[in-house]
């Protein structure tokens, strides 16, 4: 299967892609792997991606849709594969259409864990850390047996920059400004499937298992 998976930052598509691309066999793509291998390679695409990096500026669509393309023509991407973090905007997402027509392919299923914007808030403004030892907590979900303090070395734990609440606004907002519409796309094109993010971890993996096999069964009704 071809599926693209998209969601707001604290969706959870990290647990769910790995579990998706374990239970099909298909390859977790995303584009920070792809970056980061690609400049440690020291490939062609990889050097120009890193100038721009280096130069604090955003890598353009068409070098990241070479690297993409690149990626998606390896042997383990044959039988399918899960795309992590591309495309993010409808140029993005009618780029990567125009470059699997070309190769004769299509995406099967555009795969959208659905948060609400008040949860997320609450998931990610609630994370701490042990700066010491790398511990993670949540102060709803898993706080720390005494207020403040690593269970583990006793130090005392941390907000990171990342989870401040104006830098999760500022995230969100740049996340419904360039996916909403992306949402829309692919809906258009009758192949957006939505699964409810805030179940249990193992409920929503169920259901996205069952939405991909009708996705599945109506792509090969004969099977």
């Amino acid at each position: 299967m071809k599926i693209v998976l998209l969601g707001a930052p604290g969706a959870g598509k990290g647990t769910q892609a790995q579990s998706i691309s374990n239970y099909y066999k298909i390859p977790h793509i995303s584009t920070g792997d792809i970056f980061r291998r690609n400049i440690a390679e020291g490939t062609r695409l990889g050097k120009t991606a890193k100038r721009y990096m280096d130069s604090g500026q955003l890598v353009p669509d068409q070098l990241t849709l070479e690297l993409i393309e690149d990626r998606l023509g390896q042997a383990d991407c044959k039988d399918g594969y899960l795309l992590d973090g591309y495309p993010r905007t409808v140029v993005q997402g009618e780029f990567l259409e125009e470059l699997l027509d070309e190769h004769g392919s299509h995406l099967d299923c555009a795969l959208l864990i659905q948060v609400p914007r008040s949860v997320i808030l609450e998931r990610m403004t609630g994370r701490r850390v042990c700066p010491s030892c790398g511990a993670s907590y949540h102060l709803k979900h898993n706080p720390p047996m005494k207020k403040d303090l690593c269970d583990i070395c006793g130090c005392k734990i941390m907000q990171r920059e990342d989870d401040k609440a104006e830098t999760v606004e500022e995230r969100l907002d740049v996340y419904d400004e360039q996916t909403s519409p992306l949402i829309r796309f692919y809906a258009e094109r009758h192949i957006l499937k939505a699964v409810d993010g805030t179940r249990a971890i193992n409920q929503i993996f169920k259901d996205i298992v069952d939405v991909l096999s009708e996705v599945k069964k109506n792509d090969h009704p004969q099977e």
